[in-house]
């Protein structure tokens, strides 16, 4: 398998740098070196907007003139990557274990449903990319034992604040909006405001520590 990234011309001042070829187990690594890619591209004040997704950093030039500067130099600053550094915060998530389909997911992997709150609060999750919807989290971490199908008939509707599991991830609904995972927790934590001035409250690269609380969600 190539390990060299695909760099494509996408118009006269946009990129796109594609290491999605690389293989499954290296997941956060790679994704770890796209975000210190991105940093490190930021810090030249050369871009107006760079988009890390799954496996891939989408990178749209202020000037046209520097186009193929970047399109030449962007393998060679792959390969020194690792030493670059990243900007990330770390959050802690309020997480109600109260979620419409917790006693699914125990009786699915024939586990309590402390032993589910416990395998799923118990890991330091990394936002891996924000997608689906606007400030929706994709996030790695998920303990093996905890990896379920997604739900066979998908919900029409999905509360804000649901935190879900989706085969090998789980992630948190920032709106209300259509979704097939499965719900197994709340939290009253605004993921999205498009007034703010940064509007999603996390960025990938971010890592997320779900914190069981008692009582009822406000959402």
């Amino acid at each position: 398998m190539s390990m060299i990234p695909s760099i494509k011309i996408l118009t006269n001042s946009s990129l796109l740098f594609d290491v999605s070829h690389y293989s499954e187990p290296h997941i956060l690594a790679t994704q770890k070196k796209l975000w210190a890619l991105a940093q490190h591209c930021k810090n030249s004040n050369e871009f107006f907007d760079l988009v890390p997704a799954m496996n891939s950093l989408t990178l749209y030039l202020k000037s046209s003139e520097m186009l193929h500067k970047w399109h030449n130099t962007l393998a060679k600053l792959w390969e020194e990557v690792d030493d670059y550094p990243f900007d990330s915060q770390h959050h802690q998530i309020n997480t109600y274990y109260q979620g419409e389909d917790l006693d699914y997911v125990a009786n699915y992997h024939q586990l309590t449903i402390d032993e589910v709150i416990n395998l799923h609060s118990k890991e330091l999750y990394h936002v891996l990319f924000l997608g689906f919807v606007p400030g929706f989290p994709y996030l790695h971490g998920l303990n093996s034992r905890l990896f379920t199908p997604r739900r066979d008939n998908p919900r029409v509707s999905v509360p804000k604040g649901a935190i879900a599991i989706g085969a090998d991830q789980t992630g948190i609904y920032p709106e209300d909006s259509p979704g097939g995972w499965h719900i197994i927790a709340h939290t009253d934590a605004c993921l999205f405001d498009s007034k703010a001035a940064n509007p999603c409250l996390f960025k990938p690269g971010d890592t997320i520590e779900f914190v069981p609380v008692k009582g009822v969600s406000n959402d």
